[in-house]
């Protein structure tokens, strides 16, 4: 397991390919390897220029540090805060985005003044050794035509958090830690069943295999890999009744040597997908 340090930023035309990989995870961490501390004091910090600051017209981030479990397997202890979608735009996806940075090669630290909500995205390998891609809509407000692996965010309200609650006991926190990181696994899960169409008895339980960082915009991602028992045929007649499926515009299901050649038009933060799930295949020789 590796973290920051890992960059894809140079001799890329389009600066929004651009990625940075925070975590790396190659051998797959299971739910029980994923721990989350979830409080207030990782909320994103408003930043010290007034103007700035009211630039938003009012979230949170996440950073991470490394966990050994009792019997000494490597896991992963995620800090999670809350945000909020008006924040997200207002920080991250605002023209003055840059100006939220503080200089640091310490990412809890760089992005502090940023909402930066954590995505997630699926490498979903179907029955017949496939990986599927999905073409985004042009109506989609990121990223529009470009290709992209199923996800999107988890939901604070799926497990009941719409507001910090303090005077928490410890037993109190550590059950909401807990329904936190289920949420992360289920999460992405839901993503799959309502933009691929697929039924969510198909879908393996999902394996973390890290996160990334698109550069533009410091858009984080929490990745995944999530076998699916049905064949891409299957598949392909299933997406055309995807909840989700005006999300995108056309599903692919591809080889290893096309998902290469796809990831070139990709968002920073879905090549970084792309790279995890590479170093993933290589930790297990190519059998997965």
């Amino acid at each position: 397991m590796t973290t920051a340090g890992m960059s894809e930023s140079t001799m890329v035309m389009d600066p929004g390919a651009a990625f940075t990989l925070l975590l790396s995870c190659p051998d797959g961490l299971p739910r029980s390897r994923v721990y989350v501390d979830f409080g207030i004091s990782y909320d994103r910090i408003p930043h010290p220029d007034t103007k700035l600051e009211e630039s938003i017209n009012e979230y949170g981030g996440h950073t991470l540090h490394h966990a050994d479990g009792a019997d000494n397997k490597s896991s992963v202890c995620l800090h999670l805060g809350l945000t909020d979608y008006r924040t997200f735009v207002g920080t991250n996806l605002s023209p003055l985005w840059e100006n939220f940075l503080v200089p640091s090669k310490d990412d809890s630290i760089c992005c502090q003044h940023s909402a930066s909500p954590l995505g997630n995205g699926a490498i979903v390998k179907t029955a017949d050794k496939r990986v599927l891609v999905l073409q985004r809509s042009l109506n989609v407000g990121e990223f529009p035509g470009y290709f992209v692996f199923p996800g999107g965010h988890s939901e604070p309200e799926e497990v009941g958090v719409l507001f910090h609650q303090m005077n928490k006991n410890s037993t109190e926190h550590e059950a909401l830690n807990d329904r936190v990181s289920q949420e992360m696994f289920e999460g992405i899960v839901r993503e799959v069943v309502e933009e691929i169409g697929v039924p969510a008895e198909s879908l393996s339980d999902p394996i973390f295999i890290g996160i990334s960082r698109r550069n533009l915009n410091v858009r984080p991602t929490a990745f995944f890999f999530v076998n699916c028992s049905l064949k891409s045929d299957e598949i392909q007649q299933l997406y055309s009744r995807a909840q989700d499926g005006y999300e995108s515009t056309q599903l692919f299901d591809v080889s290893m040597e096309e998902l290469l050649k796809m990831s070139e038009r990709m968002p920073g933060c879905h090549r970084g997908g792309y790279a995890l799930y590479e170093l993933m295949m290589k930790a297990n020789h190519g059998d997965l």
